[in-house]
């Protein structure tokens, strides 16, 4: 049974590769929601893994004539195609974080509970170069990172907000924090 259920998924993605979408229908029906699962569980959120499968699915689409029966099963490729885009995506996810943390540490100025008028003009000048140094980005970068920031919206928010790709946001919102990480050291030290 396992071998017949192998022979079909291998036929499945040659009908894929042969761009025939009812075919990659009963692929998704058979492996979206155990491909969901693993992705879910090495990233932890719903947005991400749905993604994950997405793409996965979308790559499974335009790449099904590069699988290689010979070399695993159907369903051990889907599987570390999908492991390897999460953890990809974990990676970038990982990278994010970082960069917005320090990004935000950078900017922070501590205030006293009863702030002397020379940190009180001290934070409002930063403040000043900080919207500054962020007016400077590229609109895209700018919009993505006032987005999360100050609306507080993931990245997957923002992508269905914009209607632009997920990847596309996170690459615009690290872009936008390298220039106002550059822009602000030069500004500060």
């Amino acid at each position: 049974m396992t071998g017949q259920k192998s022979g079909d998924e291998s036929l499945l993605l040659v009908q894929i590769a042969r761009k025939d979408q009812t075919a990659l229908a009963k692929l998704y029906d058979r492996y979206g929601r155990p491909s969901y699962a693993l992705a879910y569980k090495i990233l932890g959120s719903v947005e991400e893994a749905e993604e994950v499968v997405l793409d996965v699915f979308s790559q499974i689409w335009q790449k099904a004539a590069t699988y290689d029966p010979s070399r695993s099963r159907a369903d051990t490729w889907l599987f570390m195609l999908t492991r390897s885009r999460s953890l990809d995506r974990l990676r970038a996810m990982q990278r994010t974080v970082r960069a917005a943390e320090a990004c935000l540490e950078d900017a922070k100025v501590p205030i006293s509970s009863v702030a002397e008028p020379m940190e009180d003009a001290m934070f409002k000048e930063r403040s000043e170069q900080v919207k500054a140094a962020l007016e400077k980005l590229p609109k895209e970068q700018q919009e993505a990172i006032e987005l999360a920031y100050y609306q507080g919206l993931t990245c997957a928010a923002i992508a269905a907000k914009t209607g632009i790709p997920t990847g596309t946001i996170k690459t615009r919102i690290r872009l936008g924090i390298s220039k106002l990480r550059q822009a602000l050291s030069e500004q500060f030290f």
